[in-house]
């Protein structure tokens, strides 16, 4: 209580909230996105997840590189107006999976990073969200549910070991 005998040493919730917050902060940001197991790298922000056809038109400029709107539309199995393969290619530029030049003013269109890449960004988030960003605790939640075994991972750790750095 303020005015009473010690009150010196007696802190509010607001005060000692104000006084640790920003440490804590910081202790939280720096442990959850540095650990042993990123080894004191960063984790860049995840991009916004992909709709089925967002999905489906990457796919395609990841098969086969640069292409048109048009020379997309051709690719996709459903009938699609060009307006609306466009529309999705801007919708995929705006996220960050695509970028596009312009040739005699036609827009080609590119994904930024490979199939792999954003693979890997997309388990980066979900161990970020679901794991509290420890590759291992998802690793052993993946062996726990049967999708990997000890034997995999150990022969993964293999081709890692010998793969140039």
């Amino acid at each position: 209580m303020p005015g009473s005998r010690g009150s010196s040493l007696s802190l509010s919730i607001n005060q000692f909230n104000r006084m640790v917050s920003r440490p804590v902060e910081i202790c939280i940001d720096k442990c959850y996105n540095e650990s042993h197991v990123t080894n004191g790298h960063r984790m860049k922000s995840a991009l916004p997840p992909l709709g089925d056809l967002e999905h489906e038109l990457l796919t395609i400029l990841w098969k086969h590189g640069e292409m048109t709107a048009f020379a997309v539309r051709r690719q996709v199995a459903r009938k699609l107006k060009d307006a609306t393969i466009r529309t999705v290619l801007r919708r995929l530029e705006e996220k960050g999976y695509v970028t596009h030049s312009v040739l005699s003013g036609t827009f080609i269109y590119r994904a930024k990073e490979s199939a792999e890449t954003t693979a890997a960004g997309a388990v980066r988030s979900i161990v970020e969200r679901f794991c509290g960003g420890s590759l291992e605790r998802a690793l052993l939640s993946l062996v726990d549910a049967g999708f990997v075994d000890a034997d995999q991972l150990a022969n993964l750790v293999g081709k890692l070991k010998r793969k140039p750095r």
